[in-house]
This record gives structure tokens, C-alpha cells and sequence, in this order.
């Protein structure tokens, strides 16, 4: 397991250092700048795809993911958390894979952000959102939908002014082989929202663990939630370019993922 407990000391150091709120528009601010935007030809709008890099940062098969949903007729907004922080991926490694910082609740204030900035588009519609995240981005997504609205959620994503509802419209997610464990929300709380939801559980994933378990008792909380079992997969079977030896590149399971982001995009 990547979150051992001396990273969960770690980060509960780390809560307890005060830190300066922001507003919901400081944190589009800080951003936009680094977003990667892609979308197909014309005015639209078009359905909007927020996708959320892993702990490591962001790889390049995500670009490869960016474009099966462009050509299957979205917008695709990909977040990048570390470069607006300065964090580097070898501190990315250190500290958020670790859970010492930015863990997922504190991140669903990247995701509410993004979709604040793409209510603000004109090439976007509204009523038709959705999120797709690897790993980290997929517990980000999960403790995003699980956060108590108020106190809770401006608590931990630090934002001071969030609408009642942050992820109004989001109608579809995609969580890829989702960290389950020490700090994050998942088979824990109800989703405040029902959004079509498919989590991918790789078989063979060595670095978040046994998720299922918990994603089972999270589906029976959130019924929208559908849970697909990836036989022989590694955790990042998309990344041809992974060294980590635990990490197997299968490209009969990421032609799998391009389907199904694709069938997510045609129920939006």
C-alpha cells in the first residue's frame, strides 16, 4: 500500500498547519492557466469531459484520452493540480502519493473549479458534464460526490464560497483504479449526487490495493454506480512509458477504456 501510516501522520501534521482560504474564482485563477483544452471543430456546445491525472502528475496516455473523447463529440478539460503548485513529479511521488498532501477531498476543490470555469463557456453545455479520473483523480471525484455541503466542504477543499452545489450537472463519471484507502470517503457516505458512474478495478493492481470491497459497499450507498472488473490488468495498464515494475502497459484493456469513455459520452 502506497499510504502507509507514517503518511497518514504525516498529513494530519499537515491539516494542522493553518492555511489562508481561497475563493472558488482564486482558485479558477490559479488553474485555467494550465489547463489543456481540447474539443472538436465548431461552436457548440458540446458535452464537457474534466479529466484528473493520477498521483504521479499527468502521463501522456492521457493526451490519447483526450482526443478518444474529442472525436466521440466532447469538450475535454484535462486538470493539471501540480505545475500551478510547483509541485514537481518527484515531490508528487514524496508527498501526494504518500497522502502527506493533497489528499482527494482537499483535490475535489480542483475538480469544482474546473467545472465552474466551463460553465463559463460558451462552447460548453451545461446540463452535460462529466469526470473522468486515474487513481488519485478517481478518489478526488469520489470524495468530491461524498463531502457534506457547508462547513465540510469549504473545510476541506479550502474554498470559502462554494455554491450549494459545486458539481451541478455532472452526469457521468469514470473512476479508473480508484485509491480506496486511509483518507478518502469511499463505501463510507452516500454520493450527494447520482451521476452514471463506472469504476474500472484492475485485477492485479499492487499499488492502491483491494479496492472492490469498498467499491461494492460504496454501490450499495450509490446505486448509479456500476463496478467493472479488468482480468489480468495492472493499476496504470494504459501507460506504455511506466517504469514502475509493478505497472504492465495492455492495450486490449486501454482499447476497453477508449470504449467506454466513448459509451460515456454517448449517454451524456
Amino acid at each position: 500500500m502506497i499510504f502507509a501510516i507514517i503518511a497518514l501522520v504525516l498529513a494530519l501534521m499537515g491539516a494542522a498547519m493553518p492555511v489562508a482560504a481561497e475563493t472558488l474564482q482564486d482558485r479558477v485563477a490559479l488553474l485555467a492557466p494550465h489547463f489543456d483544452v481540447a474539443r472538436p471543430e465548431g461552436d457548440g456546445p458540446f458535452p464537457v469531459i474534466v479529466m484528473m491525472h493520477g498521483c504521479g502528475g499527468p502521463r501522456p496516455f492521457l493526451d490519447e484520452m483526450s482526443q478518444v473523447a474529442v472525436r466521440a463529440g466532447a469538450a475535454v478539460i484535462n486538470v493539471d493540480s501540480y505545475r500551478p503548485r510547483g509541485i514537481s513529479r518527484v515531490a508528487a511521488l514524496a508527498t501526494v502519493c504518500t497522502g502527506a498532501r493533497l489528499q482527494g477531498r482537499e483535490r475535489a476543490g480542483d475538480l469544482y473549479a474546473a467545472l465552474a470555469w466551463a460553465r463559463q463557456q460558451s462552447w460548453a453545455d451545461q446540463s452535460r458534464l462529466g469526470a473522468i479520473g486515474w487513481s488519485h483523480g478517481a478518489w478526488t471525484i469520489m470524495d468530491a460526490l461524498a463531502l457534506r455541503a457547508g462547513a465540510e466542504m469549504r473545510r476541506a477543499t479550502r474554498l470559502e464560497d462554494l455554491p450549494d452545489e459545486p458539481l451541478a450537472g455532472l452526469s457521468a463519471t469514470l473512476i479508473v483504479y480508484p485509491y480506496t484507502g486511509v483518507g478518502s470517503l469511499a463505501g463510507r457516505r452516500d454520493w450527494r449526487l447520482a451521476p452514471r458512474s463506472t469504476a474500472i478495478v484492475a485485477q492485479h493492481d499492487y499499488i492502491v490495493g483491494q479496492t472492490r470491497g469498498t467499491l461494492e459497499r460504496q454501490r450499495l450507498r450509490s446505486p448509479s454506480l456500476d463496478i467493472v472488473f479488468f482480468e489480468g490488468a495492472t493499476h496504470a495498464f494504459e501507460d506504455p512509458h511506466a517504469t514502475d515494475p509493478r505497472v504492465r502497459f495492455d492495450p486490449a484493456a486501454t482499447a476497453r477504456e477508449h470504449d467506454m469513455i466513448r459509451d460515456m459520452i454517448a449517454g451524456l
